[in-house]
């Protein structure tokens, strides 16, 4: 491990394993908070969203990553938000 990740890694690991039609993470090395879009997430419960996004991170969820909090929504979600 080379050291902890920046908040721009994380969002690049994320954005590698999923089509996100948005993501913002914001952190401080060990914590992060991501707001991640996706049309992946269409119909699936919050719980199965954020496998989804576990499953993009792999291993670094364990290694690297110790504590991701996330809003995990759809485009249409996210539009309704304002986003």
């Amino acid at each position: 491990m080379s050291g902890v990740p920046t908040p721009e890694q994380v969002r690049e690991y994320i954005v590698a394993g999923l089509d996100c039609h948005h993501c913002a993470v914001e952190g401080d090395g060990h914590h992060f908070e991501a707001v991640i879009v996706s049309p992946a997430f269409a119909g699936k419960r919050p719980i199965a969203r954020h496998q989804l996004v576990y499953a993009a991170l792999g291993d670094r969820m364990r290694a690297e990553i110790h504590a991701l909090s996330m809003r995990t929504l759809t485009p249409e979600e996210y539009a309704a938000q304002g986003g």
